[in-house]
């Protein structure tokens, strides 16, 4: 499903595995490691936090991956992991060279929509305490602090937000 949440932003649901996704995956998992270690990558390392936090679940049934493009440019993604009643955001990134221009709100609005009609009541998230931009934009867009719900090595602070 392709959908154009702002004049200079669409958003498409793609598999994981589909190329631009590979792609955008791997460009969000360097950024993780290198902020998580405040140092360049080294060799092997983000193929093994690939191999340790894999996003092959992001597709039917158990999830769903939505690509943006800012014009006509491949610029972000975010994912979705289906539960009973919610779902949990995960893999929001956005290129540097796109941010700022309202890419983070075209994801979480897009996403918050896929979540929505496939019944979830809540979106939930964990994330750490250094994307400081990432909670910003989380409280932002109505995103309020919970305490946590999930034990990931790298969970720090832990966000929710109702959809009904």
């Amino acid at each position: 499903m392709t959908t154009t949440v702002r004049p200079d932003w669409v958003t498409t649901t793609v598999r994981p595995d589909q190329p631009d996704a590979a792609q955008l995956l791997r460009e969000y998992m360097t950024e993780m490691v290198v902020r998580y270690h405040r140092r360049p990558a080294l060799p092997g390392e983000v193929d093994e936090a690939l191999a340790e936090l894999p996003s092959d679940d992001l597709t039917y049934p158990s999830g769903l991956l939505v690509l943006a493009h800012h014009g006509a440019e491949l610029a972000g993604c975010a994912g979705l992991r289906w539960y009973p009643d919610w779902a949990e955001l995960t893999r929001v990134f956005i290129r540097p060279a796109h941010r700022g221009a309202g890419g983070g709100a075209a994801l979480l609005a897009a996403v918050e929509r896929h979540a929505g009609a496939a019944g979830a009541d809540r979106i939930r998230l964990d994330t750490r305490a250094d994307l400081v931009e990432a909670r910003a934009l989380y409280a932002r867009h109505g995103y309020v602090e919970i305490p946590a719900y999930s034990q990931g090595p790298y969970a720090e602070h832990w966000f929710e937000k109702r959809l009904h």
